[in-house]
């Protein structure tokens, strides 16, 4: 608790309550941790401002001196809210990517980009048609139906 804070340090950019993946979570904390610096043991003092709600809860019925490093409070954390941690994604998730009603082509196109990449696929075919099921509106629509990308 001694440990002094970087000078550089505003305040936590990300937040944990309990509910989401602790595995996102404790990504997102590394790469701010990357940008400001600090020792072991100011990761550690920093890694508590960022829990609020149950997350705080938990964080405080650790015995106290029970944390001696970053990585054994990344361990018990990782631990403690492994039932949160979001499934692998799988190459039929791009079917779930559908358009919205009111929802531009770009922003659908863009959406459905970010799913390939996350599932990691490229099988060009099952891509394309997983596509052409997303698109639900307008002549954009019709026209891929009609002409077979």
């Amino acid at each position: 608790m001694e440990a002094v804070i970087p000078h550089t340090f505003v305040g936590p950019k990300v937040t944990f309550t309990g509910m989401e993946d602790p595995e996102a979570h404790l990504t997102a904390f590394h790469t701010q941790m990357m940008l400001v610096g600090g020792s072991d043991a100011v990761r550690c003092k920093l890694f508590m401002s960022t829990l609020t709600g149950m997350a705080m809860d938990w964080f405080m019925s650790l015995p106290d001196g029970h944390i001696t490093s970053f990585a054994q409070l990344s361990q018990l954390f990782h631990e403690q809210y492994i039932a949160n941690k979001a499934p692998p994604p799988v190459s039929y998730d791009l079917f779930d990517v559908k358009q919205y009603q009111g929802e531009t082509l770009k922003e659908y196109i863009n959406r459905f980009g970010a799913q390939v990449v996350k599932v990691g696929t490229t099988e060009e075919p099952m891509i394309v048609y997983a596509f052409r099921k997303g698109v639900c509106l307008g002549l954009f629509c019709e026209s891929i139906i009609r002409n077979c990308p």
